[in-house]
């Protein structure tokens, strides 16, 4: 059993004595964020990050304190491109990698939108459902290879899955109305799936995956979220607290956001963690009650659905993995 923290340790806390030199990181969405924190962190220990943005100028100007933290811990860091709405982008960021051929030790799918308007990727999916599981599941499953024995996936999901579970029959919004929130509920238990099945593919290697949910913090990721929502949401959010006795929502810094997916993909017992879903650096109890609430929802870890879905984003996407 590794070390107990919680909700409010971050990433220098969960990382306290670690040193990472000889690891290798790919961090996707490091133009912002949880992404640079995430970045940050890492290299401080030592480890070598590949950082991988879709805006590369942006990501350059955003990274100085990772490029300052790697050169004093004598680790480096490195920016790829990578527009995960676009199966084109994903797949030659993946045979730059390939190409490269070192291991990679980790890697933590932490890019992502939520709740835009309705849109479409470069291939035709809904933007959420193709950004945040299409682009990930094309990108790590072509890369797997380069997964040592021992290595890790963490996929950033949300407690936001509860809002909606995966629809298999209509990914594409194609018949159902689009409601913004559904849409992202569905792409974040997508990533939960997506963990159990890549975790139960691959630990017979020692490989694991894990999901996690960072918590609510202020970041670019709500920028598509209005004042009125946000206080919504963070109503929603206390009477379902209040309900189950429970402390009243309150803000995540970035440094606390990113420790859950560091805590997992590096200093939690991979057993504990492998095909699991983490919150507050820690392994979320089952919760099916209504409502934005800490816990994950039993579907969300159901195999069969994972490897339903699976099967179904093959599909989509063209390629068996």
């Amino acid at each position: 059993m590794s070390k107990q923290f919680g909700a409010t340790s971050t990433t220098d806390e969960v990382l306290a004595g670690i040193d990472l030199r000889g690891r290798r990181v790919l961090v996707t969405g490091t133009s912002a964020g949880l992404g640079v924190e995430t970045a940050r962190a890492l290299v401080a220990h030592g480890a070598d990050v590949v950082g991988a943005a879709r805006d590369l100028e942006k990501a350059e100007a955003a990274t100085a304190s990772v490029r300052a933290a790697a050169e004093r811990a004598g680790a480096s860091f490195t920016l790829i491109e990578l527009d995960l709405a676009s199966l084109a982008s994903v797949r030659r960021c993946a045979d730059r990698l390939l190409e490269d051929g070192r291991k990679i030790d980790l890697i933590i799918a932490n890019a992502g939108v939520m709740a835009p308007p309705f849109g479409r990727t470069a291939d035709g999916f809904e933007t959420q459902f193709g950004t945040n599981h299409l682009g990930h599941f094309v990108l790590i499953n072509r890369i797997a290879v380069l997964l040592p024995d021992g290595g890790r996936v963490v996929s950033l999901s949300s407690a936001g899955h509860r809002f909606a579970d995966v629809d298999l029959d209509d990914p594409k919004f194609e018949r159902t109305a689009y409601d913004p929130w559904i849409a992202y509920g569905r792409s974040k238990t997508a990533n939960i799936l997506f963990a159990v099945e890549f975790d139960r593919r691959h630990r017979g290697r020692g490989v694991r995956a894990t999901a996690v949910h960072p918590g609510a913090i202020q970041t670019e990721l709500g920028r598509y979220m209005s004042e009125e929502t946000e206080k919504a949401l963070i109503a929603n959010i206390d009477a379902a607290n209040a309900a189950a006795g429970q402390l009243l929502f309150e803000y995540k810094t970035v440094p606390q956001g990113a420790a859950t997916s560091i805590w997992a993909g590096i200093v939690a017992d991979a057993a504990e963690v492998g095909g699991r879903y983490c919150e507050d650096c820690h392994v979320a109890a089952l919760q099916n009650a209504e409502g934005l609430r800490d816990g994950v929802r039993p579907t969300a870890l159901d195999p069969e659905r994972a490897a339903a879905l699976w099967a179904r984003s093959e599909e989509l996407v063209g390629e068996r993995f």
